[in-house]
């Protein structure tokens, strides 16, 4: 082996610029992110540009869908105000017009009475002829759920009945009903008139 060869123990390794090559590497970094940083900025640039595009379609699309719903607003409170009018109608003609049934009922009636008031004859024929008018008025009354609150002899009930007086009648029980000063009425079982009856008090 040559001295040439051989590395003595107290030979130096060569000194190198450390100082020199730190602030290459800073330079170098620096360059880098300032690079990087414009980059940035400009992708940060165009996301806001795409950003407020974006949302300004979004705010046509909202305002047209607005105007939308603004239009069927105004047509639907249209047609619900026509609705009530109807309705209002309806109500105020059935109103006025509730009894017009009963009326067409009660015409042949009157038309009887009539024909009665003309005749010519003596009492009995009279009768006879009213007594078939009634039958006429009572299929009517009938025919409309009209019924007759008769309570002669019946336990006085004062949901139907109206007592007008009070009298001993030993063949009687007591709150019998022994005379009835006026016939009552029910509509489908609903009273409309009360009868006005005399009622036992031993």
């Amino acid at each position: 082996m040559s001295k040439s060869d051989q590395t003595p123990e107290n030979q130096q390794a060569p000194e190198v610029d450390v100082d020199v090559i730190s602030a290459e590497s800073e330079t170098i970094e620096s360059d880098v992110e300032g690079t990087e940083a414009a980059e940035d900025s400009a992708d940060a640039a165009l996301s806001s540009d795409e950003i407020i595009a974006q949302l300004r379609e979004k705010l046509e699309a909202t305002e047209q869908k607005a105007n939308e719903n603004w239009d069927s607003f105004l047509r639907l409170q249209a047609e619900m105000d026509n609705q009530r009018k109807r309705s209002e109608k309806k109500v105020e003609d059935a109103h006025k017009f509730a009894s017009q049934k009963f009326v067409e009922a009660l015409l042949p009636v009157v038309d009887s009475l009539e024909m009665g008031m003309a005749a010519e004859g003596n009492i009995e024929q009279i009768r006879e002829g009213m007594g078939l008018t009634m039958k006429q008025f009572e299929s009517v009354m009938e025919k409309f759920n009209i019924e007759t609150v008769n309570p002669m002899g019946e336990k006085f009930n004062p949901e139907l009945h109206q007592a007008m007086a009070m009298q001993p009648n030993p063949e009687m029980e007591n709150n019998t009903v022994m005379a009835v000063m006026q016939k009552g009425f029910t509509l489908s079982g609903r009273l409309v008139r009360p009868a006005m009856v005399m009622v036992v008090k031993n």
